[in-house]
């Protein structure tokens, strides 16, 4: 070594199956004909997990004791392009190695993730054929055109800024371009996100105006894990948005600010159905529905002004693997030593989603007057009862008399009267 490979007429298998290193002449090292069969480096890098099993194991890759121990690897996320590379030699070692009886365990992964593509949203402005004319997306149809794409960093909304795109290359600095209502606007089309379409978005931008916690929790809310998903940034402003909200819950004019009093009890039904939805989501890899999760919960908590310790501390361990920065400085607010990581992941109490009570929207003649809250435990005769004695309802009827009481308890109530 090193060895030059030969030149050989074509990178095919030869006419018996050899591989296309049999077509070299002369393809020998003193005389010995060398290997014709090879494997790309795909190959040998796609045992590694097993030796880290026994990384410092002199004797053989892995012991029996620590493969019987450590077994499969739980969870491998990969593009759909590792079929036909990592994944396929990862597979073949592994059946070989069980084969010789080396390791117990025929298949390398106990579960497959294929995330999905980001892809970018590409600009293109229209410029008129045979000139150094460009044309608003929304009259292109009036003239004979060819797209171009653009940067996507010069546009705000769907809005070009003109300078910025003469100033791109010397070809456009003295380009003319016909308006629609004052603005330049481009088309857009979803596309793969690459440098050479101008549409790659830089991470460290968006940190530097963000943050990395909404940096984070948008890419999780885009969609499905497996799904390809466009990326826009206009999106990210929802997630920041949401972000101040909750830092808000635990704050009163600016000022922190948390009560030790009881938590009012659906105050403690939103965060407890929180936490259950968020725990199923993380074991279903269902991040997009955990970060809605959240924003239910901090809407339903700030309409009822919660800002109980009991419900918003548990909130605190549960958001930190999405936004660990927003959650740190919450942790060291409420007192707490250390960091919020090594905390015990929040449970849900299912006591607290058990219904008790039902709001009944009660309805006269079929139109729905108001809502009356009652215990779900009430029969149908309490509940006519109840719902009489209500101002509301004498209200409701006046000098007309109740022709007829439908009741069905846990689903409506409607009074037809005349």
């Amino acid at each position: 070594l090193p060895l030059t490979l030969p030149a050989v007429d074509a990178y095919l298998p030869t006419e018996d199956g050899e591989p296309p290193l049999a077509r070299a002449e002369n393809w020998t090292y003193k005389g010995y004909p060398l290997e014709t069969t090879t494997m790309p480096g795909w190959a040998g890098s796609s045992w590694y997990f097993l030796r880290y099993m026994d990384a410092h194991n002199d004797a053989e890759f892995a012991g029996a004791s620590t493969v019987a121990y450590w077994n499969q690897v739980d969870l491998y996320v990969g593009g759909s392009e590792h079929a036909t590379g990592h994944l396929l030699y990862s597979r073949f070692w592994t059946k070989a190695l069980y084969d010789l009886g080396h390791i117990n365990f025929d298949e390398p992964f106990k579960k497959l993730i294929n995330q999905g593509m980001i892809q970018g949203i590409s600009a293109f402005v229209h410029r008129i054929n045979g000139t150094n004319t460009f044309v608003s997306a929304g009259l292109k149809d009036q003239y004979e055109t060819h797209p171009l794409h653009a940067d996507v960093s010069f546009l705000q909304g769907d809005e070009l800024d003109i300078e910025k795109f003469k100033n791109w290359r010397e070809e456009y600095k003295a380009a003319e371009f016909i308006l629609e209502e004052g603005k330049y606007l481009c088309s857009r089309e979803v596309e793969k996100m690459s440098k050479s379409k101008f549409n790659v978005t830089n991470p460290d931008d968006i940190v530097a105006k963000y943050g990395a916690d909404v940096l984070r929790m948008y890419e999780m809310f885009l969609g499905p894990i497996e799904q390809s998903k466009p990326w826009n940034t206009q999106g990210l402003s929802g997630v920041a948005g949401f972000q101040r909200k909750f830092w808000k819950l635990f704050h009163m004019d600016g000022t922190f600010a948390l009560s030790d009093a009881p938590a009012d009890k659906r105050a403690l039904k939103t965060a407890h159905t929180c936490i259950k939805k968020v725990s199923e989501d993380i074991e279903n890899f269902s991040f997009n529905t955990s970060v809605s999760a959240f924003m239910i919960a901090t809407n339903e908590l700030t309409e009822l002004k919660a800002n109980n310790k009991e419900v918003l501390e548990p909130l605190v361990r549960l958001i930190a693997p999405f936004a660990p920065h927003l959650a740190e400085e919450l942790w060291e607010k409420l007192g707490e030593s250390g960091s919020v990581t090594h905390a015990a992941y929040p449970q849900h109490n299912e006591s607290y989603l058990v219904e008790s009570s039902k709001n009944y929207p009660v309805s006269f003649n079929g139109k729905v007057r108001f809502q009356l809250e009652l215990p779900l435990a009430m029969d149908k005769d309490a509940i006519e009862k109840a719902v009489l004695e209500d101002a509301r309802t004498t209200e409701q009827i006046g000098d007309k008399q109740v022709r007829k009481m439908i009741v069905v308890p846990g689903r409506i109530i409607n009074i037809v009267i005349g």
